[in-house]
């Protein structure tokens, strides 16, 4: 059968419609692109990862920097004391061996050394640490003698006097240490003043307590109108004076001992000296201040002999 030829015509535009609508409806449509979030996106969070460390290779270690600090004051500084260069000496050695002549013995610097007109010392022997009491004491005490002590009993004597001025007393120091030499002069003089007191008044050179440095004699201005003798240094009648009562009461407490007791003569071999006292420390002077004993006394009975004594 033969087809009108409008059939085909139309079936034809129809294939075509068909093809065409086939194409746009299976191409992929170019359209912008959109980003969706999901709940799930929105939820989300960032976490960065920790960066490893940095390790650094084939370069030396280095030294954090010192902390600040103040900087140092000069307690802090330490003080580096020079050695002292060996001198030569001009004192004689202690000799410790009381196997020897009284005439060489040179005692070391204890303050219990025993000087009587038995046991004597060396022509040699000068105690260390002599220094002059001017710069110490005022002048209406010294009455501007030259006079020198030890230094350990420097401080002593000078509370000592300080109180006794306190209390209205007028102390004055008359002697102090003496050298051999110094005592050879001093006992000549007494020889020539008064010969009939000599005796009491110095000991011969090498055999007085003043060699020590640790001695002070003390004097008063009340002794003269006593005695009633206007230039009067020295007398027995001391003890009289408001400064030796003073002192035979007071003097242990500041490490002083009366030396030449009124009853010690026969020990001692000195008469009584009033005005004579050692220094000997608080604790000893107390002690014999306490069993009412000189220095003397108590050395002889519980130490040796300190030398052997020289023939006369």
């Amino acid at each position: 059968m033969t087809i009108p030829a409008h059939p085909r015509r139309w079936f034809g535009l129809f294939c075509l419609l068909v093809v065409a609508f086939s194409v746009g409806g299976c191409s992929p449509t170019a359209t912008p692109s959109t980003a969706i979030v999901t709940d799930a996106d929105e939820s989300a969070t960032i976490t960065p990862h920790p960066r490893p460390p940095v390790v650094a290779t084939g370069l030396p270690p280095t030294t954090p920097p010192p902390e600040a600090t103040a900087p140092p004051t000069a307690t802090d500084l330490p003080t580096i004391a020079p050695s002292p260069l060996p001198t030569a000496s001009l004192t004689p050695s202690p000799t410790p061996d009381r196997n020897i002549p009284c005439s060489s013995r040179i005692p070391d610097n204890g303050l219990l050394t025993v000087v009587t007109l038995t046991y004597g010392l060396s022509r040699d022997y000068e105690p260390a640490g002599l220094v002059g009491l001017s710069g110490y004491l005022p002048n209406d005490v010294t009455l501007g003698y030259p006079t020198e002590l030890r230094r350990v009993a420097v401080t002593p004597l000078v509370k000592m006097i300080t109180d006794m001025q306190a209390a209205g007393l007028q102390p004055r120091v008359l002697s102090g240490y003496r050298s051999f030499s110094a005592q050879a002069i001093a006992r000549q003089k007494w020889l020539e003043k008064e010969p009939d007191r000599a005796n009491i008044l110095s000991a011969p050179p090498g055999f007085s307590e003043h060699q020590l440095g640790t001695v002070i004699d003390f004097g008063s201005p009340e002794l003269a109108e006593i005695v009633g003798q206007e230039d009067i240094e020295f007398h027995t009648w001391f003890y009289k004076t408001s400064e030796g009562r003073w002192l035979l009461d007071n003097a242990h407490k500041y490490g002083f001992t009366l030396s030449y007791p009124f009853e010690a003569f026969e020990i001692t071999g000195f008469f009584y000296e009033p005005w004579h006292y050692r220094y000997v420390g608080v604790e000893m002077a107390t002690q014999l201040h306490e069993e009412g004993i000189s220095l003397t006394e108590h050395q002889l009975a519980t130490e040796p002999p300190p030398c052997i004594p020289d023939s006369p």
